[in-house]
């Protein structure tokens, strides 16, 4: 038990510094990188709980493909950071007050005064005997969830499309691939065989 405590106490406060230095790092992709730092740690202590599907997930979703993506736009993008740090001061009495509400919840949360909280505690149920982490929660998405688990996925099908569709640009004198002509296409169409006599070519 001393050694998995250490060890949580290893990964939380790693992963709480790396989270201080995502909004402190000057450099966006020393933010980027601290912010993969912070995901790692948060897989570790995914797996102390034994929850190494939700451990696993989240390095592949979120560390092999939303960290890398924000890395490669912060790289390729020439953001001028330095002005859009310019209007700090006018947005910081909003920013202010939005922190402080923050904390003031993980203080009642903390401190286990709200009333929710046994009831969260009591509605965590351990995994069954006989049954992987990963079997527990499929079982439980599958069944109990399912319908909310489909509305999910339609709604992120929706911001997709409207992500498309909001990015798409018509641009003139672009060629655009046809699909159909090509499919109809015949090859007396784009081939010209000609018959050439010997010497005579350049």
């Amino acid at each position: 038990m001393i050694i998995q405590a250490l060890i949580f106490y290893l990964f939380a406060g790693i992963a709480i510094a790396g989270s201080v230095m995502v909004i402190s790092a000057r450099n966006p992709v020393h933010s980027v990188l601290f912010l993969i730092l912070v995901f790692f740690n948060v897989a570790g202590l995914f797996v102390l709980l034994g929850a190494e599907f939700l451990a696993t997930v989240l390095v592949i979703v979120y560390v092999g493909a939303v960290a890398v993506l924000f890395l490669f736009v912060v790289m390729m993008l020439d953001v001028d950071f330095g002005h859009l740090r310019q209007g700090f001061l006018q947005h910081l009495p909003i920013g202010a007050l939005i922190g402080v509400v923050l904390v003031l919840e993980l203080v009642v949360v903390v401190s286990g005064r709200w009333q929710g909280a046994s009831r969260i505690a009591e509605a965590v149920a351990p995994t069954p005997e006989g049954l992987t982490n990963t079997h527990a929660l499929g079982q439980l998405i599958y069944t109990n969830y399912v319908f909310l688990f489909q509305s999910a996925g339609l709604i992120l099908l929706v911001a997709m499309i409207g992500a498309i569709v909001l990015t798409l640009r018509h641009r003139g004198g672009v060629r655009r691939q046809s699909i159909a002509d090509q499919v109809a296409r015949r090859p007396e169409d784009v081939l010209e065989i000609k018959k050439i006599q010997p010497g005579s070519g350049v």
